[in-house]
């Protein structure tokens, strides 16, 4: 991301970022050519003291309110727009929304995204933008430089909601294509004419057409390659159990979502699928891979 905002922007402007893992920026920085300049920070608020636009991702809630409140009242009031990435829940967005604004710092919006590590580096991101109309114009031009399309899903934290819903049915169509895939096959048919009659058929989605969890089907889904890399179980778990949470608080039913949340769970703990992409569901399954 940051390697296509830099290449975009102005040789004028300047992007300091921080990361806990300090190599990382180091690299980064070494590895920059034209655009705008790249400096390593020290610390969230080096970072952002002298900005007019600051640009965060970060993994929990928890961590977006931490690095939020380390800076908010140490840095002079300025209309900044800050833009946050990150996948969280709806509310906990709106509570940090509501900090930036008591703080005379700005305008906070979520811009979530969609398209993983390979979007990210070939700058063909999704993101899913929750702000108020007016600012729209001010935050598609920074969004622009590191993705392919803007979608203004409506007020501030709309973004999250949308990206949320969009995850909740991943969840359960990457747990029912397995289910699908393993029935099929236990019952005689062909891995890919199978997976051809489902993609011509009402039963097509994602997981089955892009990420489907059998070998050989489609060659570059993870499942060819061990279901290493890909859309790891953990952050399938984590963005599931972020849906609940925003349904819980909508008043909104998901009668399914229980039960795939003890599921991502037991695979996340089953040695023979932690750490790997989430379709590794179909081998926790006890799906066929020869």
């Amino acid at each position: 991301m940051v390697k296509n905002l830099q290449k975009k922007a102005a040789p004028t402007d300047t992007i300091r970022v921080f990361d806990i893992n300090k190599a990382v920026t180091e690299k980064l920085v070494s590895e920059v050519q034209g655009g705008a300049k790249v400096e390593v920070s020290e610390s969230p608020l080096d970072a952002v003291k002298d900005a007019d636009t600051v640009i965060t991702v970060l993994p929990e809630p928890v961590h977006v309110k931490k690095v939020y409140s380390s800076f908010l009242d140490s840095i002079p009031p300025r209309d900044r727009i800050f833009i946050d990435c990150s996948t969280i829940d709806p509310s906990s967005s709106q509570e940090v929304a509501g900090w930036v604004t008591k703080a005379k710092q700005g305008h906070f919006v979520d811009s979530p995204m969609s398209g993983g590590v390979v979007g990210a580096a070939a700058g063909t991101l999704t993101f899913m933008l929750g702000a108020d109309a007016d600012l729209v114009p001010r935050v598609e031009p920074v969004l622009e430089k590191m993705g392919r399309r803007i979608l203004h899903c409506g007020k501030q934290g709309t973004g999250l909601s949308a990206k949320l819903a969009n995850n909740y049915l991943l969840a359960i169509n990457n747990i029912a294509t397995a289910e699908a895939m393993n029935l099929g096959i236990r019952w005689g048919l062909d891995p890919k004419t199978l997976a051809e009659i489902i993609n011509v058929s009402t039963g097509k989605c994602w997981p089955s057409e892009v990420n489907n969890p059998v070998k050989g089907v489609v060659e570059t889904a993870p499942a060819g390659r061990d279901y290493a890399g890909g859309f790891g179980v953990s952050l399938m778990k984590k963005d599931l159990k972020l849906a609940m949470l925003a349904a819980d608080e909508a008043g909104a039913r998901l009668e399914l979502a229980t039960k795939a949340r003890e599921l991502y769970e037991a695979v996340e703990a089953d040695e023979k699928c932690a750490g790997r992409d989430f379709s590794v569901v179909y081998r926790y399954i006890g799906g066929k891979e020869e």
